[in-house]
């Protein structure tokens, strides 16, 4: 391990952190009870999830460079077998999902690698990661000791494991690949299984373990998990939560710290403080962990249809990478903070001895020594989630705001404070694209089918899962039913109503050709009842239903029982009383014409006839028009507030789906914007084609670019100066230059900092983007940021009372002031041209 030195105060706003120094020299990996040890070497391991799946190949090498940067020295991902064999016997590992070539890119960068091969990986992922052909194999039963489901997980699992190998990426052979992972928080279903369940899990580490057993492997959430695996903590307080590996010589692992939630559509926003998550962390380590994964470091987007019921597009956008691959600071910042203090208590945290000494209800002394030397850290922790408070520490009293542990690397300075961030924040911008204007709309729409029109036929609607068998998230249902003129209302104010109990996850309802309505469950209750009025004739009447899933279920036990589409359908307010027409004679088709002849690729559009845009919103309908890539290098979206449900493809590639209609509690979409990878792009003549299933206005859809060109920087009278400011060196832990306290600002991707928007030394509240003055401030710390940091890629702001107050008009002297600044960075290359 080591570290680059930094030595002057206008350079600490960059410090790479190495891990480990010869990433070709094969490893011998082994584990005690402290922890896992390299080549003979114990480690402290940082590790973050980043799924190649949920990105593009090209920006892989950015997001790895991050992590690193944000002090992680592992990068966790899982396998999905779906991705890599969605049709039985044909397996692919390319493009997108060439995993090969994600690991070695990780290794390339001096990182190590836990690889989580499932087979059920949950992830919110379509299935579970299973692959949809496997739920109609006979007599099979996932997740149980049932022999079809183990020869085919074992399948399954020699394939993925001799890929690996033949390419020699497990650390023993030279790889960067630590440690494996086989299934994935079975406790969480175990029981539904029985005794079939317990012989399962003793299976599937055997399996492992037969399999490759050159690294450890690791069983998450699994209280029995056999001897050969060690069991590992998710969740959010693991440090408070975990009782411990379930073996005496197993260390403590945790494989998922959430770093938020994932979200479905209807949620508000799903949040995760910085200071909650550094928490968390500095407990876990103050409490014998070594291996800290955040799940995730960089969420992505679930492009096409593999999300699982639901699911956001958008994943994760709350970890310290977001959806685009930017840094979400504050929370990227002070974990890389975090990071830094607990390397510098590496060596008493991994050789000291532990004590523990608890001081009252909320507070508590955690040391790591080694007697005879001057080798020791402390965790002085406050639980209280109210009051501040102090703690005196041998002789020093240490000021702990509420629910915070700060980190005293020897034992005497305190380095690093959960609670106080000294690392910088940042807001998002959205800004419509100049040059990626859309132009030259057209519309195609679907035709309703009648009975007649589908092929398949049966006596009832068919079950909606194994009907589309995963290749689509619609199928068509229609029936035809003849009235006479008496079986109708005769009064003018009653009509006929339509019931569908529906098992999920939505449908919209056609009659005679026209539009009735959607209808749709939710994330908890995917059923539902659609009920509508209606106007039926007297003769021929025909009904069309076209049903929909949202994604497949990816958790609980029994996935392969699981059931979606309509299940009973009846007319209400005839005369003759309610008519079920569920038995009726069904014709039914899976999919929509227009995605049968992909109509979403340049080639596939031409097949149709498109026409202008009516002036009304239509239902299932389809919409072109083309744009060119945006102006600079800054990720692109597309905003589809003006839409309401369907899916997005550019240059033929699906992004997802969107769902705008949907509105949470606070009464806005759960996402309103949808990435569009740079990659996706052609320098001009982009075709975006929508397909619109209940009707919208895309004449609104806006092409954007999105930054975090906002930056900001909160510093207290209480905050320590900043990590950089020290290191451990021979022994020994020093500073490395005077340990200044100093707001600190740099712009991401070499721009420049344009604009002092805020500059306030008082009482100022609110957040980055959003600040608002307080009662009592300075006049002259504008003019002293701007001369600071204008024009420049980086600066730092000293926090000296006496720079910035007013010459002899200090209006507030007992007050703790707070010195915020917010400012906007440029590129100064980029032109609107």
């Amino acid at each position: 391990m080591r570290f680059i030195p930094v030595v002057a105060l206008t350079i600490f706003l960059i410090w790479p952190m190495a891990v480990h120094a010869d990433d070709k020299k094969s490893a011998v990996i082994t584990y005690d009870s402290r922890s896992l040890i390299i080549n003979g070497s114990r480690e402290l391991l940082f590790s973050g999830s980043i799924h190649y799946p949920r990105s593009t190949p090209e920006m892989w090498p950015d997001l790895i460079k991050k992590a690193k940067e944000g002090g992680l020295n592992v990068i966790q991902t899982y396998v999905f077998w779906n991705a890599h064999e969605p049709v039985q016997g044909q397996s692919s590992f390319e493009g997108d999902y060439d995993l090969i070539k994600f690991i070695k890119m990780i290794g390339d960068h001096g990182m190590w690698v836990t690889l989580r091969i499932g087979p059920y990986i949950e992830a919110e992922w379509n299935l579970g990661g299973f692959p949809y052909w496997l739920k109609g194999v006979p007599g099979i039963t996932f997740r149980s000791y049932n022999e079809p489901f183990l020869n085919y997980m074992k399948k399954y699992a020699e394939m993925v494991i001799n890929l690996v190998k033949e390419a020699k990426l497990f650390a023993d052979q030279g790889g960067p690949i630590i440690l494996a992972q086989i299934e994935n928080e079975y406790n969480n279903v175990q029981l539904a299984y029985r005794e079939k369940g317990k012989m399962y899990v003793k299976w599937a580490a055997e399996l492992a373990v037969s399999l490759y057993n050159g690294v450890p492997w690791v069983m998450c959430k699994q209280k029995d998990a056999p001897d050969s695996v060690i069991s590992t903590c998710n969740g959010r307080q693991c440090g408070d939560t975990f009782p411990g590996p379930n073996g005496p010589n197993k260390p403590s692992l945790w494989t998922e710290n959430w770093t938020a939630q994932y979200r479905v559509f209807g949620d508000s926003p799903s949040q995760r403080s910085a200071e909650d998550l550094a928490f968390s962390v500095a407990r876990f380590f103050a409490r014998s962990g070594t291996l800290n994964n955040y799940y995730m470091y960089h969420g992505g987007t679930n492009f096409g249809r593999t999300s699982s019921s639901f699911v956001t597009t958008r994943y994760y956008d709350e970890a310290p990478l977001d959806e685009f691959g930017l840094k979400r600071d504050p929370k990227f910042g002070h974990l890389r903070d975090l990071h830094r203090a607990l390397r510098l208590s590496k060596k008493p945290l991994l050789w000291g001895t532990q004590k523990v000494q608890k001081i009252s209800q909320d507070l508590e002394i955690t040391t790591y020594e080694k007697s005879g030397t001057d080798i020791c850290v402390a965790f002085l922790t406050n639980n209280s989630t109210k009051d501040d408070s102090s703690i005196n520490f041998r002789g020093i009293e240490y000021f702990l705001p509420q629910k915070s542990i700060s980190i005293l690397p020897d034992c005497k300075t305190m380095a690093f404070n959960t609670q106080t961030v000294v690392a910088q924040h940042s807001s998002r911008n959205f800004v419509e694209s100049k040059k990626g204007k859309l132009k030259d709309w057209k519309m195609f729409q679907e035709s309703i089918p009648t009975a007649n029109d589908l092929s398949v036929k049966s006596l009832s609607p068919r079950e909606l899962y194994d009907f589309t068998q995963d290749t689509s998230d619609y199928a068509w249902y229609s029936t035809s039913i003849n009235f006479d003129q008496r079986d109708l209302p005769r009064r003018a104010d009653i009509q006929p109503i339509i019931q569908v109990a529906n098992l999920g996850h939505g449908l919209l309802a056609f009659v005679n050709g026209e539009y009735v309505g959607f209808g749709h469950g939710s994330n908890i209750e995917k059923s539902h009842v659609f009920k509508k009025p209606i106007k039926l004739n007297p003769g021929l009447n025909h009904i069309s239903l076209l049903a929909m899933t949202v994604g497949l279920p990816n958790s609980g036990a029994y996935m392969e029982r699981r059931f979606a589409g309509p299940r009973a359908i009846t007319l209400e307010g005839l005369m003759a009383g309610t008519l079920d027409i569920t038995r009726t004679q069904w014709s039914q088709e899976v999919g929509v014409s227009g995605e049968k002849m992909q109509i979403f690729t340049e080639e596939g559009s031409k097949k149709v006839s498109w026409g202008s845009l009516k002036g009304s919103p239509t239902p299932v309908t389809w919409y072109k028009a083309y744009f060119d890539a945006p102006e600079g290098n800054d990720p692109v979206a597309v905003n589809m507030t003006s839409m309401s449900k369907g899916m997005v493809w550019i240059n033929g590639r699906s992004i997802g789906r969107y769902w705008v209609s949907y509105l949470s509690p606070l009464g806005k979409p759960t996402q309103e914007e949808y990435h569009i990878p740079r990659s996706y792009l052609k320098p001009k003549d982009n075709l975006l084609v929508v397909f619109e299933e209940s009707g919208g206005n895309p004449e609104e859809i806006k092409i954007l670019t999105v930054n975090r060109d906002t930056i900001c920087s909160i510093i207290t009278e209480y905050h320590p100066p900043h990590i950089k400011t020290w290191e451990r060196k021979d022994n020994k832990f020093r500073s490395i230059a005077d340990p200044i306290k100093a707001a600190y600002l740099i712009c991401p991707d070499d721009k420049i900092i344009d604009k002092v928007e805020f500059a306030s030394f008082g009482d100022s509240n609110g957040s980055c983007g959003n600040f608002q003055r307080g009662t009592c401030d300075s006049s002259k710390v504008h003019k002293v940021v701007e001369a600071l940091c204008l024009g420049k890629k980086q600066c730092a702001i000293p926090f000296e009372r006496e720079n910035l107050i007013d010459e002899g008009k200090d209006q507030c002297p007992d007050l703790q002031r707070t010195l915020a600044v917010q400012v906007k960075c440029i590129d100064p290359n980029k032109t609107d041209a």
